[in-house]
């Protein structure tokens, strides 16, 4: 029995992707639920605009961060303000007597929940007016959120394990004697890959929409080109986890590793704005943070390609890189070099051959 003891501390202590997510896991969960477990926004960024914007501007008290003012803009300019999230509150005013409208961006839950508290506290100073969620269902947030999660899942986790057990079965290695270069094996394995992830993100969207009544607003070019570049993004990585791994255990470690903190820090469960500076930004490199941007904004609010640009962007230079570090990855360990063309030796020619 102690023998066998024995034999199992030294195979973990052997196996340094096991002991990390016995040791680490548990300590990024506790760092990330201690600082990012926070559902209340503390600041919420304000446009003024109306005739009375100076005046009222200068009445806002927190949480109401006044970022600019506008006297020349009326509700059109507000609505499309929230639209563009250039602001989560936008205060409207009039010539008349009549009481400054907040308009809050629903899209955003928990800012909005935090804008309409702010307003209920005013004592009657700010009229409330809820946009592109006005019941603020949370059902109308996740629907959007989940549909970028369940493509992770499958885009990440199963090429991962998929890869690696062919790898396993030796599949892999059979391509050693064929002329293919690392890019197209690659493109090969993951395309059956995005076609079911894209039929899975197809079915979730449009039962989510049917069973929840959540609206689809907006363009559905724009969605089609977010969710396919944060599809690249994740089978991208999930490629990459696989020439890391040796076996399927391995895999699926890594990819947990990989996918948990996009769902805990990608704005889906905590607000970003309510999180620690330094757990926000490690929010800010996850390629789900940028896709929630899109299908929330498309979904929603429909939000112009203009106020997408950055998201779409990033999401671009991510499937980049990450691509290109898997097919450097997989030519040095998994795929062969370019086969080289064999050539026959010269010969000298026999003494006295042609005389």
């Amino acid at each position: 029995m102690w023998a066998m003891i024995l034999k199992e501390f030294l195979e973990l202590r052997r196996d340094r992707r096991t002991m990390a997510m016995i040791i680490a896991l548990p300590l990024l969960l506790l760092v990330i639920f201690g600082y990012a477990a926070n559902f209340h926004v503390d600041e919420l960024e304000t446009r003024v605009v109306g005739p009375r914007a100076e005046q009222v501007a200068q009445q806002l008290s927190p949480p109401f961060d006044v970022a600019s003012v506008r006297p020349d803009e009326g509700r059109e300019d507000a609505e499309q303000a929230l639209r563009s999230e250039r602001a989560a509150v936008v205060i409207v005013t009039s010539d008349g007597g009549e009481k400054p409208k907040a308009l809050i961006d629903g899209s955003q839950l928990f800012s909005a929940q935090s804008a309409s508290a702010a307003v209920a506290a005013s004592n009657g100073a700010l009229e409330p007016e809820v946009l592109f969620n006005p019941q603020l269902k949370t059902s109308w947030v996740m629907v959007p959120a989940l549909v970028g999660m369940i493509m992770a899942f499958i885009g990440t986790i199963v090429t991962a394990i998929g890869l690696v057990r062919e790898r396993q079965a030796g599949t892999l290695e059979q391509l050693a004697v064929m002329p293919f270069r690392p890019s197209d094996v690659i493109a090969g394995k993951i395309a059956p890959y995005f076609v079911l992830a894209a039929v899975d993100m197809v079915l979730v969207t449009v039962i989510g929409c049917l069973l929840f009544g959540v609206p689809f607003t907006g363009n559905v070019a724009i969605f089609a080109l977010g969710a396919a570049l944060f599809l690249f993004v994740v089978l991208g990585l999930g490629v990459l986890i696989s020439t890391l791994s040796q076996n399927q255990g391995q895999a699926m470690q890594m990819a947990l590793m990989t996918v948990m903190p996009q769902i805990l820090l990608s704005g889906m469960i905590f607000p970003l704005g309510a999180m620690a500076a330094g757990v926000r930004w490690i929010g800010y490199v996850l390629p789900l943070t940028y896709f929630n941007m899109i299908s929330n904004g498309v979904m929603l609010r429909d939000a112009p390609v203009s106020s997408l640009a950055l998201p779409l962007g990033v999401l671009a230079l991510m499937a980049v890189l990450v691509f290109s570090a898997a097919v450097l990855r997989f030519r040095r360990d998994l795929a062969p070099g370019t086969p080289k063309r064999i050539t026959a030796p010269r010969t000298s020619s026999p003494v006295g051959e042609g005389r």
